[in-house]
C-alpha cells in the first residue's frame, strides 16, 4: 500500500504494544509512532549507560537486484556502491540534477548482486521514484520492500550483551556499518551493527509479523541491565549530540553535499557518469575557494532553548541559522547545530549568540559532535 494511498497515518507491526505500554503517539512522516513512553530526559539517558529498544518501521526500505544493480546504484547515488563488499553497509545521498540533496541513505549489499537502500521515512516515496527512472537502461530490478520488513533497534552500550544472550550470530566479527543474516530470539533477521544515537548499537530488520515476539524477547532479555523503550524525542536529542544531520533540518534540497559539509560521501573517482556530477564538481570548487557556511556546534550559556529557523548573530548581523535545537539530557544544556558563515566557525569564537525571540542569548561555538562515546 502507497503511503499516499490513504491519508490516515499509517501504523507499524508494533502500534498495539506501544499504546498497551502507554506511549505517547505522533504522526512522523506520515506515521502513527511513539515520541515517548514515559520521561524522555530518562529514555535518553538509558541509551547513553544501558540501552533503548526502538521501532523504526517507518523508515523505507527499497531492494536494487540484478546483474547490472552496482552500476545502478553507482548512476543514482553519489557514492561508489560498487566497492560495497558483501555483508557491508555504507553511508551516502541521492542528489538532484543541480546537486541538491533528495536524501541521505544507508545502501547495504546483502547478497552478490542485491542490495537493500534505507531511506528516511519522509523521503521513501521521494528515493523510490528516482531510483525506478534512474533504473532505466540498466539490467536491474527496483523493488519497493517497505511492507516487507518491521525494524527493531537495540542501542547503547549494553546492547552487545543484550543481543549475545538472543543469537548465536557471530557478533564479535560484525563490524560497524555491516549486516549479516541470523536468528534473534527464534526470528529470522538482517542484524545491522548500524544507528542513529552516538552509541554501538543493532538495527534488525525482520517480518512484521515477528516484530512483537522480537520486541518482547529483547525487552525480557535487556530489562536485568536496564533496556527501555525509546520514542522520537529521545532519537533526536540522541543524534543532535552526536552530530548527525537530519534530513529536512541540516540536509534540503537547497543544499548540495559540500554546502553540508559532507563532500567525502561524493566520490567523483568512480566510473562512468552519475546523476548530479556537474554541479557537483561545480559545488566543490566553490567550496574550495570560498567555503560556504559551516555546520557548527552551539552550547548555550543560559536555558533558553534555541530551535530550527532561529538566526544566529554576531556583532548586530545575522551570521547564519540554527537547524537543530534541544536540551541537552547528556552536557544538562540547551545545544544546536546551526550553519554559520566561515569567519565565525572556528570552536570559541567570542560573540556568537541565538536570537530567540528578540532576544540575543550567547553560545559558545563548538566542534561537533557535542557527544563521543567511549571506545
Amino acid at each position: 500500500m502507497s503511503p499516499s494511498a490513504n491519508t490516515a497515518p499509517r501504523r507499524t507491526a508494533l502500534d498495539a504494544l506501544h499504546r498497551s505500554l502507554g506511549a505517547t503517539m505522533t504522526d512522523f512522516a506520515g506515521w502513527d509512532m511513539p515520541l515517548r513512553y514515559g520521561s524522555e530526559r530518562d529514555e535518553h539517558n538509558a541509551v547513553r549507560t544501558a540501552a533503548g529498544l526502538f521501532d523504526l518501521s517507518h523508515m523505507g526500505e527499497i531492494t536494487v537486484t540484478g546483474p547490472q544493480a552496482a552500476a545502478l546504484l553507482d548512476h543514482a547515488l553519489v557514492g561508489n556502491i560498487s566497492t560495497v563488499g558483501a555483508g557491508r553497509a555504507r553511508y551516502t545521498m541521492i542528489c538532484r540534477e543541480d546537486g541538491g540533496i533528495l536524501d541521505d541513505l544507508i545502501v547495504y549489499r546483502t547478497g552478490g548482486a542485491e542490495y537493500m537502500v534505507v531511506a528516511n521515512a519522509g523521503n521513501a516515496q521521494i528515493v523510490l521514484d528516482a531510483l525506478v527512472e534512474r533504473s532505466a537502461g540498466f539490467d536491474a530490478e527496483v523493488r519497493d520492500d517497505r511492507d516487507a520488513y518491521a525494524l527493531i533497534a537495540v542501542q547503547g552500550p549494553a546492547s552487545p550483551g543484550i543481543m549475545k544472550s538472543v543469537t548465536d550470530a557471530d557478533l564479535d566479527s560484525l563490524k560497524y556499518y555491516a549486516g549479516l543474516p541470523g536468528t534473534v530470539a527464534g526470528v529470522p533477521a538482517l542484524i545491522a551493527r548500524t544507528g542513529y544515537t552516538g552509541e554501538d548499537g543493532f538495527e534488525l530488520f525482520v517480518a512484521p509479523e515477528h516484530a512483537e515476539e522480537l520486541w518482547r524477547a529483547l525487552t525480557e532479555a535487556g530489562a536485568p541491565v536496564g533496556l527501555v523503550p525509546a520514542g522520537l524525542s529521545c532519537r533526536d536529542t540522541l543524534r543532535l549530540e552526536a552530530g548527525m544531520p537530519l534530513y529536512g533540518h541540516e540536509l534540503t534540497t537547497a543544499l548540495t553535499p559540500f554546502d553540508a559539509g559532507l563532500g567525502r560521501v561524493v566520490k567523483f573517482e568512480k566510473e562512468g557518469d552519475f546523476v548530479g556530477r556537474a554541479a557537483l564538481t561545480e559545488a566543490a570548487a566553490r567550496a574550495e575557494s570560498a567555503p560556504p557556511r559551516k555546520l557548527v556546534g552551539l552550547v548555550a550559556e543560559g536555558r533558553r532553548v534555541p530551535r530550527a529557523g532561529y538566526p544566529v548573530v554576531a556583532d548586530g548581523a545575522v551570521i547564519g541559522e540554527v537547524t537543530s535545537g534541544a536540551p541537552s539530557p547528556t552536557l544538562g544544556k540547551p545545544i544546536a547545530m546551526a550553519y554559520v558563515d566561515a569567519a565565525h566557525a572556528e570552536p570559541g569564537t567570542a560573540g556568537v549568540a541565538v536570537d530567540i525571540r528578540g532576544a540575543h542569548e550567547p553560545y559558545e561555538v563548538v566542534a561537533l559532535p557535542f557527544y563521543r562515546r567511549q571506545k
